[in-house]
């Protein structure tokens, strides 16, 4: 006999992370370059020699340093094991197999997957010819079965980013009940004026009477601790208590809270380091512009390449030249913003490519 597994599941693709390929340059993951600061070092190796101990299930000292930093109150966040697990945290809190998600597309490819695997519905909302979130027709997607939108802002995988305005204006349309996720993985690579802080958004909102505004923020960016999974969550009281009752037991380890706590003593030094990707992502997209690519504006620490049906022959042309990017057959290629030295040989690829 063989066991019984729920059918849906069959056809669920598995989520497709980055390639590394020995000796080449990997641009596909959209992680930091740099690793992770001395101090930072030094405090998970002082911190293994305690891993035969349980990690601090509440998160405790994290929680309240985030609470600091965002003026929130502690029981308005929750920590998970990356911000990808909130995400399918936050669509277990709020779905049912008889509900909806709705989500741009192309967007970050986990929401698809984690809607999947609650087993409730999804709705795909195209971009805009600009490649960016087309919230008019998002709101119009919402039905009395929708339950949860994602506002991927920076969008991943495009870098494009909604104006306070467009999310002010979606947030306004969408109804009470019906929670709005704002994933800003990509924030702390922000540079214009014009893309509102979402913990800043969210507290308005909150302070309004409108609690069914969250966040999503990641240490795995700009904080450069990819490989310990460690994100935050900011939400009203009742969205962070459901999310911290839905969380795997003991789901953030020991170190990846240290290194956290390590990573916000150094910040400065972190978001400095955050500016020097945002100047070469500057360079990066004026030479592919000037090479002949269409590059749209990005926020984020990539650029986004829509090349359509040319999607593959690009991805083999930049691995023949030992770059690996992040391909999307059929719509596009997304390239991490490495080190300068990394970009320039991404540029020499790409400024060869003739397919």
């Amino acid at each position: 006999m063989t066991v019984r597994t729920r059918a849906d599941l069959v056809a669920l693709p598995s989520y497709v992370p980055g390639r590394t390929v020995p000796g080449a340059i990997k641009l596909a993951s959209n992680e930091v370059s740099a690793g992770p600061l001395p101090s930072v070092v030094r405090a998970i190796a002082d911190a293994a020699t305690a891993v035969n101990r349980y990690p601090d299930n509440g998160v405790t000292d994290l929680v309240a340093r985030l609470g600091d930093k965002l003026d929130v109150p502690v029981d308005q966040l929750a920590v998970g094991c990356g911000s990808v697990t909130l995400c399918q945290q936050l669509v277990q809190a709020t779905c049912t197999d008889a509900d909806e998600v709705v989500f741009a597309w192309r967007s970050f490819e986990a929401y698809p997957i984690v809607t999947a695997v609650v087993g409730a519905a999804q709705h795909r909302v195209p971009l805009t010819a600009g490649h960016g979130l087309d919230v008019d027709a998002m709101a119009d997607a919402i039905t009395d079965r929708t339950r949860l939108v994602f506002l991927c802002n920076p969008n991943n995988p495009t870098g494009t980013a909604l104006k306070a305005d467009e999310v002010r204006r979606f947030v306004d349309r969408v109804p009470s009940d019906v929670l709005v996720v704002v994933d800003e993985a990509y924030r702390e690579f922000v540079d214009d004026p014009e893309v509102p802080d979402g913990v800043e958004f969210a507290k308005a909102q909150w302070a309004a009477g409108r609690d069914n505004v969250a966040v999503l923020r990641t240490f795995s960016k700009a904080y450069g601790l990819a490989g310990l999974r460690v994100g935050y969550a900011a939400a009203s009281p009742q969205v962070a208590e459901t999310l911290r009752k839905v969380s795997v037991p003991f789901s953030v380890n020991a170190l990846a809270q240290v290194a956290a706590l390590a990573s916000l003593d150094a910040e400065d030094e972190l978001l400095e380091r955050c500016r020097g990707v945002v100047a070469e992502r500057a360079r990066v997209r004026s030479e592919l512009l000037a090479a002949g690519f269409e590059v749209p504006e990005s926020q984020a620490n990539f650029v986004w390449l829509p090349l359509a049906g040319r999607t593959g022959a690009f991805n083999e042309h930049c691995l023949a030249h030992k770059v690996v990017v992040r391909a999307f057959d059929g719509d596009g290629a997304r390239v991490t913003i490495g080190e300068p030295a990394e970009n320039d040989a991404f540029l020499a690829a790409a400024r060869s490519f003739t397919g």
